[in-house]
């Protein structure tokens, strides 16, 4: 069934290692350094190392040299989500948390809810009263508790962080106090490419709404190249719905801290979910990565992104979320402004669909 984001519901199949290891965690006679030691064994397992291909069908269709793809639909999920889930599950049961809890509209419910689920935590899932998607009957099967709130979902953020506070809960939302660890879990995807391509890119390109992604990732490449992994840092590339995200409009207009938008003038499809909103929880983390590496900015269309996730299913095999493909529209428009010199370009497909 589609939902509202475009995500299909598909069943989330752990290996049977994993299921060993997760009855392992759970199991509260055993000493907390064992049961941490067997859940990073399933983030090892599950998490991460994802497919970074040469999509050659593309280079030869928009005549650009060495374009990568950074496929997050590995994931469990099916999405960089959970990236950022399994690691603040971790920290939860390194500080020994019982409970977690955030706000999502889909996609970021269902990453944490496996994470707890398979840590043997309980976890409270805040949405909008008005939001309708079939994740949720995910999040539940995975023995998640829904918890409505009325109000958008930044509200909602603010909200169920409150609830945090008040209950001693873990807080895993976006812009908390816990942020810091999310940047860094994303900055691992920069490790991965530099690992597979032997250097950093020119470009690196991802679709961008709270901009968590993409400001860890620029400091994963910062921290490699203050190592002297790399030759170079490259140049970031944001992408998101068009007007609809505080991060591009901020950058287009020069401004050093992410400004909000008023939330009338935002409409959601169910293509541009997953990117919109009028505050973005690390808006200024992302304005300065865009900033340091002389990056670039770009609205992207409805359309456009339909259309791209169309052509990468044909040209490359890979079903991908309309909105996870506006990083590599954004790529793909800047070669057309500047007909860039043969070089490694890297695009980051953050969802399958």
């Amino acid at each position: 069934m589609n939902l509202r984001d475009g995500v299909k519901s598909v069943e989330i199949k752990m290996s049977s290692e994993t299921m060993k290891l997760s009855d392992f965690v759970k199991d509260k006679s055993k000493s907390s350094i064992d049961r941490l030691e067997s859940f990073e064994d399933i983030i090892n397992i599950e998490v991460g190392d994802t497919g970074l291909t040469r999509a050659k069908t593309l280079e030869r269709e928009f005549d650009i040299r060495q374009l990568y793809i950074k496929y997050e639909g590995d994931n469990p999920t099916g999405t960089q989500k959970d990236r950022i889930a399994f690691a603040q599950v971790y920290d939860a049961l390194r500080r020994d948390y019982d409970t977690i809890s955030l706000a999502t509209c889909g996609n970021y419910g269902v990453a944490v809810a496996l994470a707890a689920n398979l840590a043997g935590l309980h976890c409270k899932v805040f949405i909008p009263e008005s939001y309708r998607t079939e994740r949720i009957k995910e999040i539940e099967g995975l023995n998640a508790e829904i918890i409505r709130l009325d109000g958008s979902y930044e509200h909602v953020v603010r909200s169920s962080s409150d609830y945090a506070i008040q209950y001693d809960w873990y807080d895993a939302n976006p812009g908390g106090a816990n942020t810091p660890l999310q940047i860094t879990a994303y900055s691992q995807i920069a490790s991965e490419i530099v690992e597979d391509l032997g250097d950093a890119p020119k470009y690196c390109a991802t679709p961008v709404s709270n901009g968590t992604l993409l400001a860890g990732i620029y400091r994963g490449f910062v921290t490699l190249h203050k190592r002297g992994k790399t030759s170079r840092i490259p140049k970031m590339i944001a992408a998101s719905s068009t007007r609809k995200n505080p991060i591009i409009i901020s950058f287009k207009n020069g401004l050093e801290l992410c400004e909000d938008l008023d939330p009338a003038t935002i409409k959601e499809t169910i293509y541009n979910e997953p990117l919109i909103n009028w505050h973005s929880f690390d808006g200024d983390e992302a304005l300065y990565a865009l900033r340091e590496s002389k990056g670039e900015a770009f609205h992207i269309s409805d359309k456009k992104m339909k259309e791209m996730a169309s052509f990468v299913l044909k040209k490359e095999g890979l079903r991908i979320l309309p909105a996870a493909t506006a990083g590599l529209i954004g790529l793909l428009e800047l070669d057309r402004q500047y007909n860039f010199e043969p070089d490694r370009f890297v695009a980051i497909l953050t969802a399958k669909n």
